[in-house]
């Protein structure tokens, strides 16, 4: 797990070009569910390039602490913001981090990061750093598999170069959610779940489409014998289709509140 959780600070400039944004109706229902002042506190497990740190910034909330594993992201993600004397970035993974401040949180949130925390020590440990009655957030990209003729190509080359990431393999959005909503709430540091999801579409040409791969982190460890005729093989698939692909994207965000 280690060596997938580090994967991403290989590729930070990547991940700031390749990864699409969270949609803004995902920060709207944060904010309606939790009705956050903007001069409370906010906390960011695993803020990678600061895609998710950057939105509440833009809305007035600027008391953010950040906690990110990789130092090249957590560089990248100070440089960013170091406009903000109130946000500060700690290079440290989530288990690990002392709370130096001892301070409390009235918000926690973690965008596609929280997986890579062990699940007993992830929900304690995040609970006991809100205030009474505080809120969790949690989100993902989650991947929506397609039938499409491209698709059904792309495949082929996984089957050849990279069985074991081949989407067949991967959950659907609503095994995903089921498995979440489950973990969230036999935690029992949490209830008054919500879930909200949000789905879209996006264009992409062979290059960005191989690019936003390669920020994923079982792209990333592939050694060269595998990923380079991996690749080939996408980028040969994406083009004789015209030369772009789109892909359809899905976020599942989990709401809660503190028991």
């Amino acid at each position: 797990m280690s060596s997938l959780k580090q994967s991403f600070n290989f590729v930070a400039d990547s991940y700031e070009r390749f990864r699409p944004s969270y949609p803004a109706d995902l920060f709207k229902d944060i904010l309606a569910f939790s009705n956050l002042d903007v001069n409370e506190t906010l906390l960011e497990i695993g803020s990678g390039t600061g895609k998710a740190t950057e939105v509440f910034l833009q809305r007035g909330y600027a008391n953010i602490t950040c906690i990110e594993y990789g130092e090249n992201l957590a560089k990248l993600t100070q440089k960013k913001f170091s406009a903000f004397p109130d946000l500060h970035v700690f290079h440290s993974g989530f288990e690990e981090w002392t709370n130096p401040s001892k301070k409390k949180f009235d918000l926690a949130f973690s965008g596609t990061a929280f997986h890579f925390i062990p699940y007993e020590e992830g929900y304690q440990k995040v609970s006991s750093l809100l205030n009474d009655d505080g809120v969790l957030a949690l989100f993902w990209f989650v991947h929506v598999s397609s039938e499409e003729p491209v698709y059904q190509s792309i495949r082929k080359a996984y089957e050849n170069h990279a069985p074991h990431l081949n989407d067949r393999n991967t959950p659907s959005l609503e095994e995903f959610i089921e498995e979440r909503s489950h973990l969230t709430l036999a935690s029992g540091k949490f209830h008054d779940l919500k879930v909200h999801t949000y789905i879209w579409d996006q264009v992409y040409s062979a290059d960005e489409y191989i690019g936003l791969l390669n920020t994923h982190s079982g792209h990333q460890v592939l050694p060269s014998y595998q990923k380079d005729p991996l690749y080939k093989g996408i980028n040969k698939s994406i083009q004789q289709k015209g030369g772009q692909i789109s892909k359809k994207h899905a976020v599942a965000l989990f709401l809660a509140r503190k028991k």
